[in-house]
């Protein structure tokens, strides 16, 4: 899940020209000079564009609204910096009909007014909306579903397969958008190599085979860098370090539930919990979502929506502790779900920092509606071995 997901209200389109505070020096429409007022001729209103290092790069010509009082221009968020990413919520329509920019809306182009000119309310004014394409989201989501539920309780092996498949493609991702983003060249090959061997380790020799395997690839990227130039080797290797404890070492709990005499029902428990707090959040949110919870991380999370995440996972670790997990019990899904709302809401965070750092919207396009895998694993991820260990915790290790 992404973070523009929570239901907080998201900056007006003419409000600010980043997302950010102002003190990071991108214009205002305040700041902006208005024509007639002997700063520029009227019929020339240019301010400039700023890439992601804050550098003046080129000019945009902004139209000229037909108000003459409304916002000089408007702002449309999008200065090659990054805005709000994610599944998720935006809250309600701004002031004087402006909508912020979600997923689905198409970006500005030179001649086209970013924001709504005064006394034209758009068709949507007032509703809250989606900032993807819902229809994809539902349809893909249901689909990947259907798969992974197949490969589950068909035969173990498949569905481990499926397991290294998207720590494969989740690598891949990662590795692309740090070479793309930040030229951080972090070797693919002994990862992707490592982190198959490390997944299929986990589940036939369980943590040790993990452990093990997770040190040889650490060995692995560091001799395969040493075959190009030293400069920047360190930052590189501690990329690699860093995407192979993030993405296949965390899976390999996922293939530890699995290797359990009950494994699919606890992969399935692990699987609905977090997408239940995802949904609880999402729900909750939309409707009720007020303050923030991380503005500066995701504007778009609320504590409302945090609230909800909770609620649903706790109600529906009760539910699947009680009648999917041998020997569990209600109480104990309490405390699972209520871990299971926090490990997947750090992860999703911890992604979006990422992103924001990146200066991305989406680690990759794989998935229309939702973006790439990685953006469905950041709170899969963090998530899995809170709760292998709290089920080892709770009825044993199977």
């Amino acid at each position: 899940m992404n973070d523009s997901s929570w239901g907080a209200p998201q900056p007006n389109a003419g409000d600010a020209r980043y997302w950010g505070p102002p003190e990071q020096g991108y214009a205002t429409p305040s700041a902006l000079p208005r024509p007639g007022d002997g700063q520029v001729p009227a019929h020339d209103v240019s301010v400039p564009v700023h890439d992601v290092g804050g550098e003046a790069s080129q000019t945009r010509r902004m139209p000229i609204v037909s108000d003459p009082g409304g916002p000089a221009g408007g702002g449309d968020g999008r200065d090659g910096r990054h805005r709000p990413e994610g599944p998720g919520f935006t809250g309600p329509a701004a002031p004087g009909g402006a909508q912020p920019y979600g997923h689905d809306e198409p970006e500005p182009t030179p001649g086209q007014s970013a924001a709504p000119s005064a006394g034209t309310a758009p068709s949507g004014k007032g509703k809250k909306r989606a900032g993807r394409d819902l229809r994809a989201a539902i349809g893909v989501g249901l689909g990947l579903g259907a798969v992974i539920l197949a490969a589950l309780f068909f035969y173990k092996p498949v569905f481990l397969g499926v397991i290294v498949l998207a720590v494969v493609v989740g690598l891949w991702e990662l590795t692309s958008r740090l070479r793309e983003r930040k030229g951080i060249r972090a070797p693919l090959v002994p990862l992707a190599l490592g982190g198959a061997a490390m997944t299929i380790a986990g589940y036939v020799r369980g943590a040790e085979g993990a452990w093990v395997a997770m040190a040889l690839t650490a060995l692995a990227v560091l001799a395969w860098r040493m075959t190009q130039p030293p400069a920047d080797y360190l930052r590189d290797v501690t990329a690699g370090l860093f995407a192979a404890f993030y993405v296949p070492f965390l899976a390999t709990f996922v293939a530890l539930m699995l290797a359990a005499d009950d494994g699919p029902w606890r992969v399935l428990t692990f699987l609905i919990l977090t997408v239940v707090s995802d949904t609880g959040a999402y729900a909750v949110g939309w409707r009720f979502g007020r303050r923030k919870l991380a503005p500066r991380i995701s504007p778009g999370k609320t504590r409302e929506g945090l609230i909800g995440a909770v609620t649903f996972a706790m109600g529906a670790g009760a539910l699947c502790t009680q009648f999917l997990i041998d020997g569990g019990s209600w109480w104990q899904g309490l405390l699972l779900g209520l871990a299971v709302s926090v490990s997947a809401t750090l992860g999703d965070l911890g992604e979006s920092m990422m992103k924001r750092d990146l200066g991305i919207k989406d680690m990759g396009t794989l998935l229309p509606g939702h973006g790439g895998i990685m953006d469905r694993l950041d709170s899969l991820l963090p998530t899995a071995p809170v709760v292998w260990l709290l089920l080892v915790v709770f009825v044993g290790a199977g």
